[in-house]
C-alpha cells in the first residue's frame, strides 16, 4: 500500500564501464541470495513534520515487512529519535534556549559548530552511544588550539557539559531514555592555586621568563603600579579592582547611580559582556554577585577626581558626546568594552617593567590584601561577591610573606611562653621535692645505751621483751600515729 511505504530489493553492483550503481536494473536480483531488501516509509515526527525513513539489509523480502511494521507502529518520539541526526537536534537545541546569556549562548555555539557536529554530527538521535562520544573526545585531544597547545581540560569538560545539556533536553522530550554523555570519563581540571610574586619568583621571571598561571602582586609592587599609571584616565577602574575585587564586567557596568559617595558605598546592579563586537548588558554573574560593597576615604577622593575629569571631557567632546550614565566611559561617554579593559590593563604592565599578573589577578590581589589587613573569610566572600565561601578561600586567599612571617612569629610565641610556664612549673616542683625530704629517708634518732634493770634498748631487738600483741585494728592505727609523730610539717 502507498500509504504504508515500499519494499524493495538492491544490490551493490556497478557497471565496469562508468562505475556507476546499477540499482533495480541488475539482472542478478531474481536470485535469492544476491542484494538485499529495503523499505521506505513517511513518518510524523514531534512536532508534526513528515520525515522518510528509507532502511535496509533484511535477508527476505518479509524481514523487511516487519521492520517497517515496526517502524510505523513508534510513538512519535520515537520515529524523530530516528529520524532525527544529532547534529539537526543539536541546532534545535540552540534556536530553542531563551534562558541562557547571549555569551553562554556564544560558547555553546563554537563547541557545537567546531566540535560536536563536525564527529557526532551523523550520526541519528537513536543510535548515539557512549563509545561514539568518547571516540570523539579521543580524537578532540589532539587537535591543537588557536594557540597551538592542546585543549584544556577544562575545555573539554564544558564540552562535554553543553553536549549532556542538549541530550537532556532530548530526555524531557521522550527522545532519548538515557544520557550516554554523562558515562563519558574525563579528566578534572586542574584549578590553578595563585601565588604571590615574591623577590626570588621575580628574579626566575626576569631569568627565564617563566611565570605562574595565576599570580598576584605584593602590596608595594600594586602601590608601584598605581603610581606609575597616575596619569591614566583609567586610573580610578584600575584602583577599584585592585582594592575592592570588582569584576572588570563589573567595572564596565558601573553607572553614577549605583554610587553613593556620601555614604561611601557602591551597588553592583549589572555588568557588561560582549557577544562578538556587541556590547551586552547583562545581571551580575550570580545572586551574590548583586551586592554593596564598602568604600574607603581614599577610593572615594578618586572617584570624585574621576567624576571632575569625565565633566571636562563631556565639554570638551560637545555635541559628540553621548550621555549614557556610565562611571568609566570613552572620550565620547559610551561605556568602555571588557575586553578593551584587559588588553590596556595588559600594555600598561609591560610598559612599565612589572611582573605579568592578569587583570583578574587584581581581583585575587584585593582578596588577599583584604585578609591580610585583618578581614576575615566572611567579609572577603561578601566583598568579591562569592555564592560559597570555600571558593574565596581555596582560590582567591593567597597568604602574602609579610603574613606568613606574622603567622610563624606568633606559632614561635605561643610555643615560646607555653614552654617558659612549662619549664617554670617544673623548676619550682624540683625545689620542692628538694626541701622536703620523704620520711623513710629520714634519721632514725639514736637511742642512749641502756642502763642495767631500765628498758631495753630500741636499737637492740635482741633485748627487747617480748610485748604483748594487739589487735591487727589497733595495730593499724598506732603505726599510722607513728608515722605522723616522724611527719615534718
Amino acid at each position: 500500500m502507498a500509504s504504508r511505504g515500499a519494499i524493495f530489493k538492491r544490490c551493490g553492483c556497478r557497471d565496469r564501464s562508468t562505475g556507476h550503481r546499477i540499482g533495480p536494473s541488475c539482472a542478478r536480483l531474481g536470485q535469492r541470495y544476491h542484494g538485499s531488501w529495503y523499505f521506505h516509509c513517511s513518518v510524523t515526527d514531534l512536532w508534526g513534520q513528515r520525515a522518510r525513513i528509507r532502511r535496509g539489509g533484511h535477508r527476505s523480502k518479509a524481514a523487511a515487512c516487519r521492520a517497517r511494521d515496526a517502524v510505523l507502529e513508534q510513538s512519535c518520539s520515537q520515529t524523530t529519535a530516528q529520524t532525527w541526526t544529532v547534529a539537526r537536534w543539536l541546532r534545535f537545541w540552540l534556536g530553542t534556549r531563551r534562558s541562557i546569556r547571549p555569551s553562554t549562548l556564544r560558547f555553546y555555539t563554537q563547541y557545537v559548530e567546531r566540535y560536536l557536529i563536525p564527529h557526532l554530527g551523523r550520526i541519528r538521535l537513536a543510535d548515539l552511544s557512549t563509545r561514539d562520544i568518547a571516540a570523539m573526545f579521543a580524537k578532540v585531544e589532539q587537535v591543537p588550539s588557536r594557540r597551538g597547545t592542546p585543549l584544556a581540560a577544562g575545555s573539554l569538560q564544558r564540552m562535554r557539559a553543553t553536549l549532556r545539556a542538549a541530550l537532556n533536553a532530548a530526555i524531557r522530550e521522550g527522545l532519548l531514555i538515557d544520557n550516554p554523555a554523562r558515562h563519558v570519563e574525563l579528566a578534572n581540571p586542574h584549578r590553578p592555586h595563585p601565588v604571590v610574586w615574591t623577590q626570588r619568583r621575580v628574579d626566575a621571571w626576569r631569568q627565564t621568563g617563566a611565570r605562574p598561571a595565576v599570580a598576584v602582586w605584593t602590596a608595594r609592587q600594586l602601590a608601584e603600579f598605581l603610581h606609575h599609571i597616575d596619569g591614566d584616565r583609567l586610573y580610578a577602574l584600575w584602583w577599584l579592582i585592585a582594592l575592592r575585587g570588582l569584576r572588570r564586567g563589573e567595572a564596565a557596568g558601573l553607572r553614577w547611580v549605583d554610587l553613593d559617595l556620601d555614604h561611601r558605598q557602591l551597588t553592583v546592579n549589572q555588568q557588561l559582556t560582549t557577544c562578538g563586537t556587541a556590547i551586552v548588558v547583562s545581571p551580575p554573574k550570580s545572586a551574590a554577585s548583586r551586592r554593596t560593597i564598602a568604600l574607603d576615604h581614599s577610593t572615594v577622593e578618586v572617584l570624585r577626581a574621576h567624576a571632575h575629569h569625565q565633566q571636562a571631557e563631556r565639554i570638551a567632546a560637545g555635541t559628540r558626546w553621548r550621555e549614557t550614565g556610565y562611571v568609566f566611559t570613552r572620550p565620547n561617554g559610551i561605556p568602555v568594552q571588557p575586553d578593551y579593559l584587559s588588553e590596556r590593563f595588559h600594555r600598561l604592565v609591560t610598559r612599565h617593567d612589572l611582573p605579568p599578573v592578569r587583570l583578574h589577578d587584581l581581583r585575587h590581589g584585593a582578596a588577599s590584601l583584604a585578609h591580610s589587613a585583618g578581614a576575615d573569610l566572611k567579609t572577603v566572600q561578601d566583598q568579591l561577591g562569592h555564592a560559597s565561601i570555600v571558593l574565596t578561600a581555596d582560590t582567591y586567599t593567597s597568604v602574602l610573606p609579610t603574613a606568613q612571617y606574622k603567622a610563624a612569629d606568633a606559632t614561635a610565641r605561643l610555643v615560646l611562653v607555653a614552654a617558659r610556664a612549662v619549664s617554670g612549673k617544673l623548676r619550682a616542683r624540683s625545689e620542692h621535692v628538694v626541701a622536703t625530704p620523704r620520711p623513710e629517708l629520714q634519721k632514725q634518732p639514736t637511742e642512749p645505751p641502756a642502763t642495767p634493770g631500765g628498758p631495753p634498748s630500741i636499737a637492740n631487738p635482741a633485748k627487747r621483751s617480748p610485748q604483748p600483741k594487739s589487735p591487727p585494728r589497733r595495730r593499724r592505727r598506732a603505726k599510722a600515729k607513728t608515722r605522723h609523730t616522724h611527719r615534718t610539717p
